[in-house]
């Protein structure tokens, strides 16, 4: 299993239209595509996204602690968000905030291709060293702790970080999946029936096809190869 980038962070929401109208007022994100399941949110459809599906609410984080992006100027960005907002700024050249329905997004300051790429998602886990191992089977590289002193694996730069924290089996969880980028989806379908892991799903869709793999502690990761007619934007 080989994945190239962190692709992008899906979650179910009551109410995707509001998520999505305070990225794009407030995180420097357009609307790439909007269809009756989803809506999907970034600055380059080749970049780190955010992907919002319709559901029914309440929501549960269960394994969800947030997603983080990454900008070249913490405090311009800081200065885009809506005033009042409450902001923790718990680390040098890091914040994190929610935009509601319990979704926590951070901005961490660093050199990056494109601002408000993502940086990294965090996960609770209820032994992240033993997850991170787990993750390495799954094709994530190992790396040095995170500044919070976590665990992490890395993919294209980006990371997965692990939290001290149980992340439970909700019946209605936050969390969609985690998206990392590949040149084969086949290719990792036959990894899997190799390695033993469960395929939870395999999506042919017009711009991708995408296979769906049951990770550790109830995640799900999607592995998507973009076809050559992708031409999101």
């Amino acid at each position: 299993m080989r994945p190239k980038t962190l692709d992008h962070v899906a979650y179910w929401l009551a109410d995707r239209d509001a998520v999505a109208g305070f990225a794009v007022a407030h995180l420097g994100m357009h609307v790439i595509d909007r269809t009756d399941a989803f809506t999907l949110v970034g600055t380059d459809a080749r970049r780190g996204k955010l992907t919002l599906f319709a559901a029914e609410g309440p929501r549960e984080r269960g394994a969800l602690e947030h997603a983080a992006l990454r900008v070249s100027d913490l405090e311009a960005a800081l200065g885009a968000l809506p005033h009042g907002l409450e902001v923790d700024r718990r680390r040098e050249g890091e914040a994190y905030f929610e935009v509601g329905q319990d979704v926590w997004i951070g901005l961490v300051e660093a050199e990056t291709f494109v601002d408000y790429d993502l940086d990294h998602v965090a996960l609770r886990s209820a032994d992240p060293q033993a997850t991170a191992s787990e993750y390495a089977s799954l094709g994530f590289a190992a790396a040095a702790p995170a500044s919070s002193g976590c665990p992490r694996v890395e993919v294209g730069g980006a990371w997965v970080e692990f939290h001290p924290g149980e992340p439970g089996a909700p019946e209605r969880p936050l969390l969609n999946h985690v998206a990392v980028l590949v040149d084969s989806a086949e290719e990792h379908v036959a990894a899997a029936r190799d390695l033993g892991i469960e395929i939870d799903d395999i999506v042919d869709a017009a711009n991708t096809l995408a296979v769906f793999l049951r990770g550790p502690e109830h995640v799900r990761i999607e592995y998507v190869e973009h076809k050559p007619t992708f031409s999101l934007r």
